[in-house]
């Protein structure tokens, strides 16, 4: 389910969309880092949401407005992300279930990641992090996927994946025939102490959710 490439790969190969986005071998379009849109990033304060309704909230109402569902797949936030979703009174409506995947054998057994992504990259890597969300909402049969794969600290860090360092994967099923199904990652830098990074991520990994879906709905309106 792609869509249309004009031809131009990026380092590693892929073919390029139009609008930067990378297609992957199954056919999914994957952008990469990127600004959010200012109504969404624009409440988030380092990682804190900071809006006078709540990031699960807004997740909620958007969802449902859309009659559409969510599943996630967690692996340094062990289960935070679900846990706040269904903060919401209602969340039965659009939440389906969560995946909790520390180890490699279980993003590889819950979720299909593959062997060769997480022996290239790491579990904390952008590959991983759409090979989870795409895992989650495919496992699940679910509208969308949310995955969230970092280092909380605090040991564990190195040079090139520093304590903090945590990467989002949003996945998403259109409808068939659309070829409009894509999986994006984004990648962020936490300040502050193990539980702090882990609040940290999951406020970011649902406003990256939120902004996805303003984004699709833009450009399908």
């Amino acid at each position: 389910m792609s869509r249309e490439s004009n031809g131009r790969t990026t380092d590693s190969g892929e073919a390029m969309t139009d609008g930067g986005e990378a297609v992957t071998e199954d056919g999914e379009a994957t952008t990469g880092n990127g600004a959010l849109p200012q109504d969404v990033t624009g409440a988030l304060d380092d990682g804190r949401w900071t809006g006078e309704k709540s990031v699960e909230a807004i997740v909620g109402d958007v969802l449902r407005d859309r009659n559409e569902t969510l599943a996630t797949a967690e692996s340094l936030t062990g289960g935070l992300i679900g846990s706040t979703v269904t903060d919401v009174p209602g969340s039965s409506d659009y939440f389906d279930r969560g995946f909790v995947t520390y180890a490699y054998d279980a993003k590889r057994a819950e979720l299909a990641v593959p062997r060769e992504a997480l022996d290239a990259h790491g579990a904390v890597s952008e590959p991983v992090a759409e090979a989870m969300a795409r895992g989650a909402r495919d496992r699940a049969d679910t509208s969308w996927g949310l995955s969230a794969t970092g280092v909380a600290g605090p040991g564990g860090g190195r040079d090139e994946k520093p304590v903090g360092l945590v990467y989002v994967g949003v996945a998403y099923a259109a409808p068939w025939g659309t070829e409009a199904s894509f999986v994006r990652s984004r990648r962020f830098t936490f300040d502050g102490d193990r539980a702090t990074i882990k609040r940290k991520s999951v406020e970011s990994a649902l406003a990256t959710l939120a902004a996805t879906i303003e984004e699709d709905g833009a450009e399908t309106a």
